[in-house]
Parts: C-alpha cells; sequence; structure tokens
C-alpha cells in the first residue's frame, strides 16, 4: 500500500492550500487518518486528525486554519489549509492508521513566503 499526498507548493502568508492524499489499493479497519508536519531541524507533529468515528484534533496552532475531512471508504483525507503562516512551512505528511499498524505517504513540501 503506498499513500500519494498531493498539493503542495509555494504560497504567500496569508493564502490557502488544499493538500490531499489517497491509498493506492484499499485498506480495511481504519482507525484514523491525518496529516503530521515537519520542518527543518524539529520532530515531526501532528497538524490535524480524524478517527473513523469522526472526532478531530488539532493543536493550537492550525485550530481555526486549518480542515480536515476524509472519505473513509475511498481512503482518501484532506487537509484545506487557510491563512497560512511562515511557521507552517513543513513537508506535510499523511498517515492512515489501523489496529496493526500505520501508513505514511511520501511527504509533500509546502512553504509559505512572508
Amino acid at each position: 500500500v503506498q499513500l500519494q499526498a498531493s498539493g503542495g507548493g509555494l504560497v504567500q502568508a496569508g493564502g490557502s492550500l488544499r493538500l490531499s492524499c489517497a491509498a493506492s489499493t484499499k485498506i480495511f479497519d481504519i482507525n484514523a487518518m491525518g496529516w503530521h508536519r515537519q520542518a527543518p531541524g524539529k520532530e515531526r507533529e501532528l497538524v490535524a486528525s480524524i478517527s473513523s468515528g469522526l472526532n478531530i484534533r488539532y493543536p493550537d496552532s492550525v485550530k481555526g486554519r486549518f480542515t480536515i475531512s476524509a472519505d473513509f471508504a475511498k481512503n482518501t483525507v484532506y487537509l484545506q489549509m487557510n491563512s497560512l503562516k511562515p511557521e507552517d512551512t513543513a513537508v506535510y505528511y499523511c498517515k492512515i492508521s489501523t489496529g496493526w499498524r500505520n501508513y505514511w505517504g511520501q511527504g509533500t513540501q509546502v512553504t509559505v513566503s512572508s
């Protein structure tokens, strides 16, 4: 199974981007899907997650600006990012979790210029 993420790019501060992630084959028994990011010299951090019960989590740093959505039947997850800030610059990774393993996408670069 491979996760293909897309939608990253270069945007000015205040702009928007929409990330998408789809699995190459069907994944069964998904518990949650989400997005993480990693900036240079920093640890990977959670950006947004959505459970199969549709519980959604955001860290305070993106709350009110980012929106996660997902189609569990199609194994796809999206991240709408608005009001982007330079500190949002990072490589963004999608993740799909089942009861026995996590699947990670290859990462897509998001760069926000000031």
